[in-house]
């Protein structure tokens, strides 16, 4: 959160990602208090970009990044699997 990734970061972060890239956005309060329609982001990597640089909070952590690849990290057990 104190140092969000940039454009570039995410394009690359959702480039690799191996999870449906609507799932780096948090559906939680402060989505529902921003009115947002998870629809919008379903198989939508640009609106996924877009809404993660106006609201850094929103993204999903942890994103684990290893050589062009990416995953969200929960269960935490699947960060271990990813790196070995």
């Amino acid at each position: 959160i104190k140092t969000p990734p940039d454009r570039a970061a995410l394009e690359k972060i959702v480039a690799g990602l191996e999870d449906p890239v609507e799932d780096l956005v948090r559906k939680d309060s402060k989505f529902k208090k921003l009115e947002l329609d998870p629809v919008t982001f379903v198989d939508n990597p640009e609106a996924v970009i877009d809404i993660l640089l106006k609201h850094k909070q929103l993204l999903q952590r942890p994103v684990v990044v290893r050589g062009k690849k990416a995953i969200i990290g929960r269960p935490k057990s699947r960060i271990s699997e990813f790196l070995s």
